[in-house]
């Protein structure tokens, strides 16, 4: 059945141009076929938590370098051992939350489950920047992947940024199954790579063959503290602020908890060990690159490349034809797993916005799902803001990372107090263990908030401070909104708004052109009984009027056409003083204006005709106890259709010689 209408249906502008560009439109059925096993999931959702291995690390050391010295390559050991220890707990509070919410939005569901939607908009809001920021970000440091390889590349990093971030966006527009079947690959390719870079350089470590840099001596490296730096250079500022910039390695890590529901039968306990995985990857990932920073003293550079990873990888593989192999292989891994890390805001971002938008504290357009069953609205929505914040950020890394930990390290500090609420209010077995671990990791989240704000104010951080609140009272004002047309709609409802029969009821039937729009007008007009039917012309060209009354007289139907003066060509006032005049003339009566419209292709619409009749039903809406109604009359189908029998009739007459 379904295959026939598309075949006797025409396909509008838009329709086709979605075909082409997104392939066939998926059904509502297909929706319950998008789940994802364990391998594809955890590569779909991770790549934002793996990839932050390639400058989580880089940017502790941008900050310890100018004021510790060569000391910031010891002080690096145990600022990572802190981020881990903050895994390990975040971690553990995810495993929970998975288990006991399984559909998708994770902290925001957690806190609105546990606190009430209003306070859960902290949460929300907290995410829908992190979501932004984290696109932003991702596919900055791509590029820094990309140039640190192809150096030549460098003057175009904002151009490569803004490319991939838009590809990514149409990759997800055509759903989400194929996507993440795509971006499953980077995920096990890096984590390949990097296991091999690891390995390599802790067995030339051992045997005494690891190349170690000079960072005091390397031209355009960022600059390096000299004298004792534990001493003088180390304040409890600086190592706040380091270990808030090596927090950026641990973005992403909520993004299975955030979507759960893609995952197939059990979900929670599939979900679970996904997270699992995740976690161990990262943490291995993590200390293995911090480490051989530490033995390495690979040195970040001021210009954001290359890469410090890449510094690693020149030194670990060294410079011989396997090396140079292993090194392009490694930087191609990086580049594709940060680019599509991004992936992660375009899963979770949506999710968000369809939950909010069901609270009634986002647009509601937010919750439809379009041509592919992906919440297009929101795709689109991202992909604007994250491509104006790269362009505003010149595309750099080092300008995001302040805004980027913010969002996410307060979306682990909600969930943690919500599931420490779940836990004093369900006191299931072992809830006190549980309890202790979800509060740990909220505290220890909050804490990692409050040094970013305070550190990292003047860097960035203020935006967040400022737009966070900003956010939340637009989504409060956006609801009481909602709620204001919902208390009205439920009045109307309790007063008891009967169906009652007008006992006087006048239409009238605005004209134009004499045509089958009108005629069609005017068929439906009849249909309604009214106690009156009138036809009116508002006269704005004399000429037109005049031929308009003459093609009039032979309409065979007994209906005078009124003529209505408008000489300041305002239509809108025009028409509603003649409802207003005519409900005043006749007080308790029901006046109805019915408007045709002819509707066009959409572009030729646009360009060609305006939108008179829909001006004009606003202006009469207005008047108490008026009605105006758009009569639709679609010129576009019917061009089409007489198009398509006259390449028939002309298929089917004799050829003659």
């Amino acid at each position: 059945m379904v295959e026939d209408a598309e075949h006797t249906v025409p396909l509008t502008f838009i329709d086709g141009w979605k075909r082409f560009f997104l392939g066939k439109p998926l059904i509502n059925d297909d929706l319950e076929h998008e789940s994802l096993s364990n391998p594809i999931a955890l590569g779909a959702l991770s790549p934002d938590a793996v990839s932050s291995t390639a400058y989580g690390p880089e940017q502790i050391l941008i900050e310890l370098l100018p004021a510790a010295g060569l000391a910031a390559f010891t002080l690096i050991l145990p600022l990572g051992a802190v981020i881990l220890l903050i895994l390990a707990l975040v971690t553990a509070s995810y495993r929970q939350v998975v288990m006991v919410y399984t559909q998708r939005g994770g902290s925001y569901v957690v806190a609105r489950a546990n606190f009430g939607p209003k306070i859960a908009q902290l949460s929300s809001a907290a995410l829908l920047i992190d979501y932004v920021v984290t696109v932003a970000i991702q596919c900055s440091a791509g590029t820094v992947a990309v140039v640190s390889a192809v150096p030549s590349l460098g003057p175009y990093h904002l151009e490569i940024t803004v490319g991939a971030l838009l590809l990514l966006s149409f990759g997800n527009l055509r759903g989400m199954k194929e996507a993440g079947r795509l971006f499953a690959v980077p995920v096990y390719a890096f984590a390949t790579m990097m296991t091999a870079l690891i390995v390599t350089g802790v067995v030339r470590e051992i045997f005494g063959g690891l190349t170690k840099y000079d960072p005091e001596h390397i031209v355009g490296a960022v600059p390096v503290h000299q004298g004792n730096g534990f001493v003088m250079g180390a304040t409890v500022l600086i190592l706040l602020r380091s270990f808030a910039n090596g927090g950026t390695s641990l973005t992403g890590v909520e993004a299975i908890a955030d979507a759960v529901n893609v995952f197939r039968q059990p979900q929670g306990p599939n979900a679970r060990k996904a997270l699992t995985m995740m976690a161990c990857l990262l943490g291995f990932l993590l200390f293995g690159v911090i480490w051989l920073a530490h033995v390495t003293h690979a040195t970040p550079y001021a210009a954001g490349y290359p890469s410090m990873l890449s510094e690693i990888a020149r030194a670990v593989f060294g410079t011989g034809t396997i090396g140079n192999i292993l090194f392009v292989l490694l930087q191609a891994a990086s580049a594709a797993i940060l680019f599509f890390g991004a992936n992660t805001s375009f899963n979770g971002f949506p999710a968000l916005t369809s939950f909010v938008a069901e609270d009634s504290f986002l647009p509601r357009p937010m919750m439809k799902r379009g041509h592919r069953l992906v919440f297009s609205n929101a795709i689109l929505v991202l992909t604007a803001a994250s491509t104006t914040l790269v362009i505003l950020t010149d595309g750099s890394v080092d300008a995001v990372v302040p805004l980027y930990a913010m969002g996410v390290f307060m979306g682990f500090s909600i969930c943690g107090y919500g599931m420490t609420k779940y836990h004093l209010g369900h006191r299931n077995p072992g809830w006190r263990r549980k309890l202790a671990i979800n509060l740990s990791a909220a505290i220890l989240a909050t804490m990692v908030v409050l040094i970013f704000a305070i550190a990292k104010f003047t860097e960035g951080a203020w935006l967040v401070v400022v737009v966070f609140p900003i956010l939340v009272f637009a989504l409060m004002r956006l609801n009481r909104q909602y709620r204001a047309e919902s208390s009205v709609l439920e009045m109307t409802r309790a007063e008891g708004a009967g169906l009652d029969k007008h006992d006087r009821h006048r239409v009238f039937v605005f004209v134009d052109h004499f045509d089958f729009a009108t005629i069609e007008a005017l068929h439906y007009a009849s249909g309604l009984h009214a106690e009156k039917l009138s036809a009116v012309h508002f006269v704005i060209d004399a000429l037109h009027a005049s031929r308009l009354q003459q093609r009039w007289a032979h309409f065979e139907e007994d209906l005078p056409l009124r003529m209505v003066e408008c000489p300041d060509r305002n239509l809108s006032r025009a028409a509603q003083e003649l409802v207003c005049e005519e409900i005043s003339d006749h007080p308790g009566t029901k006046v109805t204006v019915l408007l045709p419209r002819r509707t066009y292709a959409p572009l030729v619409g646009r360009l060609l005709h305006d939108r008179t009749a829909d001006r004009m039903a606003g202006a009469i809406s207005r008047v108490e106890g008026a009605t105006a109604q758009i009569v639709a009359y679609d010129v576009g189908s019917r061009i089409a259709q007489a198009g398509a029998m006259a390449r028939t009739e002309k298929d089917k007459a004799p050829v003659t010689s």
